[in-house]
Parts: structure tokens; C-alpha cells; sequence
């Protein structure tokens, strides 16, 4: 058992860090008028575990912050890993 919950945490671990990079490519692109990160992509990533990384993507590129529904995304993201771990 404990095997399975050390490769969980590092399977949450790189899809945070993918959460991140996302926010911040999507920010990114929204400077440069290019092709962007769908809103349902980042607010999946967050659900699925991304949680942290969606928070701080938020706060690192200022980013996606006047949209409730990503904080509430994000929280239930939260409350999923917390019932995971």
C-alpha cells in the first residue's frame, strides 16, 4: 500500500507541474494574441489533481483570477487529493 501512495504522489507531482506550465502558457499566449489553452483543459487539470499547480499558476502569472469558477476548480481539486492522501 504504501508503494501505491508514493507513485500517486509523484504522478500529482508532474501534473501539477503540467498545470503550471499550462497557466503559464496560456498567459503567454493571451499576450501575444496566439493560440490558447482551452478554459475546460486548465479547469480539468485542476480537478484532476493539478490543484496546487492551478493555484499557483494563478497567483505566479496573475492569471485566470477574475473567473470564480477556477477558484472553485481548483478547491474541489483540493478536496480530492486531501481525501486521496
Amino acid at each position: 500500500m504504501n508503494f501505491l501512495k508514493e507513485i500517486m504522489f509523484y504522478i500529482v507531482v508532474v501534473i501539477n507541474i503540467i498545470t503550471f506550465a499550462a497557466y503559464g502558457y496560456d498567459k503567454f499566449k493571451a499576450k501575444i494574441s496566439g493560440w490558447r489553452v482551452s478554459e475546460f483543459f486548465l479547469l480539468t487539470l485542476g480537478v484532476c489533481g493539478g490543484a496546487l499547480g492551478g493555484f499557483a499558476g494563478m497567483i505566479v502569472f496573475h492569471h485566470k483570477i477574475r473567473k470564480f469558477y477556477f477558484y472553485i476548480a481548483n478547491f474541489i481539486g483540493l478536496v480530492i487529493l486531501n481525501m486521496i492522501f
